[in-house]
Formats: structure tokens, C-alpha cells, sequence
């Protein structure tokens, strides 16, 4: 991914590693490049630097207050600034709000002033950005904390509405979008991370995940936003699933985390609806407040009181539905009919199936296998979730504590026991895998669980997450586009996603290593 759309930023505290990191982002197609020279540890050398430039070139000394670490005094830091102006290396210089009236033009080199406010999005955000629209700048910037989607939607809002070049968006995980949709609404750049485990900023996109997952190159006015919502939602591979299809079947969208706390479903979907997101796939723990808030939705929403897709109408209202309920089904036939290709033919009516937890996937399953016939019984770890949802799907549930006593054919974790980061933890003892029993985990990051490598070496067979995973996403593909997305590309995506050697955008393209680690001062 090469554009000049995207401003990668480099800072460590190691002249040395800046020169490494600085060659290789230009060979990765960095056409634009921040140095935060805050976090060098030594004084700046810019006779070292300035050799290397190869594009045009920013300089950024944050103090702490604003995010950023440089340690000495304010005199000190200006005095700095003014050396990086006046060295012609850089074309740009970053300077905050209350010290550029102070710092006077200098030949050539353009000005960002900027407003950092790590802790909140401030109430009087709009009177900040007011006065500093009088002040002399090229660009103006806006780094808030976002606490909230209200936070989300005001930094949006002033994005969309700013009179003069502006970049504005939110840092940390609830504000995430802002740093992709800041494009969509006028910014002339957004930022990227070119060494992400730098911890430049909270929530800051790294330069290879523009390759691997979001392609801004075309992003404009005009582009449909789609995103998936849940909390977490970091560990989704839905953003790079959906934005590969996208790019595949020609339509103009971006598909992005939207990290959404629970109980705040109905105020996120009001504070985007003025981007607005034309669909959503909906993820823990909003599955069932999804079908709540609907306005209109699929027999299968209706029957689980669970939804995990919704579309936005042309009233601005949402339609549900549930992609889970024939994934899970559909994938578990589709086991079935291979394995009779080699042996007996199994019908689902002939199963009994023991399905761990109780949330949103659990009680889709659950409807899905019993409309099937199948004999389900219900283990979670609140009992009464179990009971109510055995109660309303006509099974048995029994207690977390008893789940291993319980025989089965089929065993389906619907739990988030063994999703990254956890990748130690396992739902249940092994010593209940026993062989020629079916083991299907909904988990897809990893593939390969603690749960499905155990029941492997025991001789079970085993479903992972990804099938379920690439036909629901599919069907969501689907009612967002009105298209037919091809599962078998969306497989292969998927394998090469979990392989992370291979999980280029550019699939003609595999990304080099990033310079070697070296201790930093």
C-alpha cells in the first residue's frame, strides 16, 4: 500500500534504528513520513537524518502532557523545533496549539498545529478548534480520548464540517474509526504506526495493516462504511475478511472495528448513524440487544431473540438478521456429507449434541440443531442463561460443574474460553474427547484452539470456527451488497490471514521483516 494519504510515523530512541526503520519504510511504500523526535534518547543529529530523505519528511516533539516523551524543558524543546525548521529536512513541522503564535513561518516548510488531549474528548472541543482556525497553519489536527460512540460522533461531526484542512479523530479503541473515516470526511492524510509495538499512540493503526486490512487508497465522500460491533472487537478478522470481498466484487466500502462497551448499543447506533454505517455485524455481547432495537427482522432473528447482522434502511431504522443459524448448520451437514463419502450416512436428527454457554451464538446454535432434530443439552457457566435458553429452545440444560458427565455425539463451544489472547484456556476437560466424537469450536483466532488440538491427538473430529465463520460472513456480504461473495476465495483469505506470513492486501506482494530489534537506550 503506497500512498501519500497516510503519514507513517517513526519513533524510537536509537539514531540507528530510526535509519533502519526509515530505509525500510520507503522500500514498503511510505510516501510520507513523521519523526516524533521526542523519543530519541541523544540529541538530534539532523546532519545523520537528512541523508536518508527520500519523501517529503514531518517533525514532531510532543512534551509528555501531550502524549508524547521528550523529557527536557520547554526552551529546550523550542529551541529543537526551530533547528528542525531551519536544517531543511523536513517539509512539515507539528507544532501544538498554544506555542505556534510563537514559532514564526520559515521558508518553505508547512505547519501543522495541533491539539492533543490524551484523557477525554473536552466539552468545549468546538471552541478549541475555533480559535485555532485563527491561528497560521497549513493543516490543523485534533487527538482526543474518546470515553464513548457521543464521543465518537462529535470529533466526526467537527471532521466533517472543518473549514480549512483538518485532521480530526479519536485515540484508543473506541475511537479507532475516526483514524480510517477522517479520510472519508475531507482529512488530507490519517496516521499509521510504521513499528506498532512502539506504543506511539493509543490506538494507532500500523503502516502494514493499510497493506493487510484497510485499503484507504480510494476512500472518499462517497464510500459506504460497514463495520463489525462488540466489545472486544480487536481480535476480529471480520475488517480483513470484508474489505478484501469488497475490493474483489468492485464496491466502494470500508469495514471497520467499532468497539461498542455493553449497554451502549442503542447510543453507538444513533452517534453513527450520521456517518452513517450502512451495516453492521454484530459480535459479543450485543447479539441479543441487536434484536431488541430492530425495527424489522428475519423469522430466525424472531425465533432466537439473537442477531449478529443489521442493515441500515432507508428510514435510517435497521433490519436483523442471524447469519449464524444456517452457518452453524450448514457447516456441520456439509462435515457430514464428507465423512459419508468414507462411511455411514449421519443425519443431524440422529445426534446428540452438548453446547457450551449461553450467549448470543449458543442460542442461534441451539434453535438451529433443534429445528434439525438433533437431542441438545445446555451447560453455561451462569445456570439460569442455560436453563432460560434450554427452557425457550425445548432441550435440557445442566449445570457448568456437571458438563463432563454428560455424553454426546457432538460437542460445540460457544464460548469465548480459548479465543486470543487466552489461547491456554480450554472450555472443558479433555478427558470427555473421546475418538469418532465431533468437536466444533466457533472460535476462529485461532484456528487451531487448545480444544480442537486436544480433541485431534484423541481422535475426534473436528469443525473449527473458520467454515461457520466465512458462511456467515458471506450471507452478510450478502444483505449488505446484494451480491454473491465467492466462499471459496473467502476461505483461502481466511488461511492466508491465519498464516501471518502470507496476509498481504497485495496478494502478489508478501511483506518483508521489519529491521532487527535492538535494546532500546
Amino acid at each position: 500500500m503506497s500512498s501519500d494519504r497516510v503519514l507513517v510515523v517513526i519513533g524510537r530512541t536509537r539514531h540507528k534504528m530510526v535509519v533502519a526503520e526509515l530505509q525500510e519504510a520507503v522500500k514498503r511504500g511510505a510516501k510520507f513520513v513523521e519523526l516524533r523526535l521526542d523519543f530519541l534518547a541523544k540529541a538530534v543529529d539532523f546532519k545523520r537524518l537528512a541523508p536518508l530523505k527520500q519523501c517529503p519528511w514531518v517533525a514532531t516533539l510532543r512534551r509528555p502532557s501531550d502524549g508524547g516523551r521528550f523529557p527536557g524543558t520547554e526552551p529546550e524543546r523550542m529551541m529543537i523545533l526551530r533547528q528542525a525548521i531551519v536544517s531543511g529536512a523536513f517539509e512539515w513541522v507539528d507544532l501544538e496549539t498554544d506555542i505556534a503564535d510563537s514559532v514564526p513561518r520559515f521558508g518553505p516548510v508547512k505547519r501543522i498545529v495541533s491539539y492533543h488531549n490524551t484523557t477525554e474528548t473536552p466539552a468545549n472541543l468546538d471552541e478549541i478548534y475555533a480559535s485555532m482556525l485563527k491561528q497560521d497553519a497549513d493543516v490543523y489536527k485534533l487527538a482526543v480520548a474518546a470515553q464513548s460512540p457521543e464521543d465518537v460522533g462529535r470529533v466526526l461531526q467537527l471532521q466533517r464540517t472543518a473549514p480549512k484542512p483538518t485532521v480530526a479523530f479519536c485515540m484508543g479503541d473506541i475511537g479507532q474509526p475516526t483514524r480510517f473515516l477522517a479520510l472519508k470526511f475531507g482529512a488530507p492524510w490519517i496516521y499509521a504506526a510504521f513499528n506498532k509495538e512502539r506504543g506511539i499512540a493509543p490506538g494507532l493503526p500500523s503502516f502494514d495493516e493499510f497493506r493487510t486490512t484497510y485499503p484507504v487508497q480510494n476512500v472518499n465522500g462517497d464510500t459506504q462504511v460497514f463495520g463489525v460491533l462488540g466489545d472486544p472487537v480487536g481480535h476480529s478478522l471480520s475488517p480483513l475478511l470484508h474489505n478484501h470481498m469488497y475490493k474483489k466484487l468492485g464496491v466502494n466500502a470500508l469495514y471497520l472495528p467499532f468497539r461498542v462497551p455493553r449497554g451502549q448499543l442503542p447510543q453507538a447506533l444513533e452517534s453513527y448513524g450520521q456517518i452513517p454505517v450502512h451495516g453492521y455485524s454484530v459480535t459479543i455481547p450485543h447479539k441479543e440487544a441487536a434484536a431488541n432495537i430492530a425495527r424489522e427482522s428475519e423469522p430466525n432473528v424472531q425465533v432466537t431473540g439473537s442477531a449478529n447482522t443489521l442493515v441500515r434502511r432507508d428510514d435510517g431504522k435497521f433490519s436483523a438478521a442471524n447469519t449464524d443459524f444456517a452457518a452453524a448448520a450448514d457447516s456441520l451437514k456439509a462435515f457430514l456429507a464428507e465423512r459419508a463419502k468414507a462411511g455411514p450416512n449421519t443425519q443431524l436428527s440422529q445426534l446428540s449434541i452438548l453446547i457450551l454457554g449461553a450467549g448470543g451464538a449458543a442460542r442461534s446454535i441451539a434453535y438451529a440443531f433443534h429445528r434439525e432434530g438433533a437431542q441438545i443439552t445446555i451447560a453455561a457457566r451462569t445456570y439460569e442463561r442455560a436453563q432460560r435458553l434450554a427452557e425457550d429452545v425445548k432441550c435440557k440444560a445442566v449445570d457448568w460443574h456437571a458438563r463432563h458427565s454428560v455424553s454426546f455425539d457432538v460437542l460445540i463451544n460457544c464460548t469465548p474460553v480459548g479465543m486470543h489472547p487466552n489461547v491456554d484456556e480450554s472450555p472443558c476437560h479433555f478427558s470427555i474427547l473421546k475418538p469418532g466424537t465431533i468437536v466444533f469450536d466457533t472460535i476462529y483466532t485461532p484456528e487451531t484452539t487448545l480444544l480442537i488440538r486436544e480433541a485431534r491427538a484423541r481422535g475426534c473430529d473436528t469443525i473449527t470456527g473458520v467454515d461457520m465463520f466465512v458462511r456467515q460472513a458471506a450471507r452478510q456480504i450478502e444483505l449488505f451488497t446484494n451480491l454473491t461473495p465467492d466462499t471459496e476465495v473467502m476461505r483461502l483469505i481466511m488461511r492466508k490471514a491465519l498464516s501471518p506470513l502470507t496476509k498481504a492486501f497485495d496478494e502478489e506482494t508478501e511483506p518483508k521483516p521489519a529491521p532487527p530489534e535492538e535494546p532500546e537506550e
